[in-house]
């Protein structure tokens, strides 16, 4: 059931991008891949789907993420400091099961693997910020979470390529 508002969903996005002008297709793309789940992976798929050379919608589709995600980035580190500032440096938070379980996931594969891998968990403008929030270098998830998210929209952009190819 999910799934199926889901993928109507998707389908929805992309008659509307498909049905703009190519100049306008640029803009939607980039608001398109903006919002969570749909990312950069999901933004190269429909990208090309809707006839955008390939590395045009990696690209626009990479910005429309690392945009929104950097921006809650951002906010975060703001936040945070603004908390232990004033804390006066005390960072005991409250435990919740949720922020333990993503704490011993950034002890175990560090900013690297989480910002790597959390894409198949959820969407880099909630790993992002949560990473930050938990207390790791705002610089270093910034320079993550932008190779993660360029490697998955080019991974999936290769995909989409290779799938529209081998069904021609």
């Amino acid at each position: 059931m999910l799934f199926d508002g889901i993928g109507e969903f998707f389908l929805e996005l992309v008659e509307f991008v498909g049905d703009l002008e190519s100049w306008q297709q640029i803009g939607a793309l980039i608001l398109v891949s903006a919002i969570p789940f749909i990312e950069s992976y999901l933004g190269s798929f429909l990208g090309i789907i809707v006839g955008l050379d390939s590395w045009v919608a990696v690209g626009l589709a990479s910005v429309g993420n690392a945009i929104a995600t950097f921006l809650l980035i951002a906010g975060a580190a703001r936040a945070r400091r603004a908390v232990v500032n004033r804390r006066n440096g005390d960072d005991a938070a409250i435990p919740t099961k949720r922020r333990q379980k993503v704490a011993r996931y950034m002890d175990r594969f560090g900013v690297p693997g989480v910002s790597l891998l959390g894409p198949l968990a959820l969407p880099s403008q909630f790993t992002g910020p949560t990473m930050v929030a938990l207390g790791a270098s705002a610089r270093s998830v910034y320079v993550w979470m932008g190779i993660s998210i360029i490697a998955w929209g080019v991974l999936f952009g290769f995909f989409t390529e290779s799938a529209i190819r081998w069904f021609q």
